[in-house]
């Protein structure tokens, strides 16, 4: 398995796979937006607040993974939260998910970011060093339909502490919805 960070190239297949993979677990209307959402973040964001990782195998794309920026006014602590992640349905359940997002963590750990952060199961991510924070210790951009979902971890070699709101997210997670 190779990893890339090269997605300008292909956001198309980049956007079906998001679309294909969370259709097949969470139905059609689900995958429209979380492909619509890939597409978003891939023309809408800034690079600098943006990371796109792909995982391929034999030239085919098999999972991709998004980081993006988080801004807290009162903090000057690089935040970055990870999602979406999907890994093509075929290819499920042989560990590519969690080496995607280790393989991640690194890039951003080499490119100074200090908090990552996502909105997703905690047995899942906690499996790569996530564990559940508390909104009023790291606000999420919106209200959290599971705040038991919102789970972050240190980049740095200091411990995870307070971190300072208000928030602000890219654009595209710009959306209640999502949230």
């Amino acid at each position: 398995m190779d990893f890339s960070k090269d997605y300008e190239t292909h956001v198309e297949r980049i956007a079906d796979l998001f679309t294909a993979t969370f259709t097949a677990s969470e139905g059609a209307e689900e995958g429209a937006l979380i492909g619509e959402l890939a597409r978003r973040l891939m023309s809408d964001t800034p690079a600098e607040d943006l990371c796109v990782l792909t995982a391929w195998d034999n030239g085919m794309l098999i999972g991709g993974i998004f980081f993006t920026r988080l801004t807290y006014a009162g903090d000057k602590r690089t935040v970055f939260m990870v999602a979406p992640v999907a890994v093509a349905p075929a290819h499920q359940g042989k560990g590519i998910g969690q080496r995607l997002i280790a393989h991640g963590l690194d890039v951003l750990r080499q490119e100074g970011v200090d908090i990552a952060v996502t909105y997703g199961d905690p047995a899942f991510y906690g499996r790569v060093g996530f564990a559940p924070v508390a909104e009023a210790d790291l606000p999420a951009p919106h209200t959290l339909q599971q705040p038991e979902g919102w789970i972050a971890q240190s980049l740095t070699a200091e411990p995870l502490t307070l971190v300072s709101g208000p928030v602000r997210c890219v654009a595209a997670f710009n959306d209640p919805a999502l949230w």
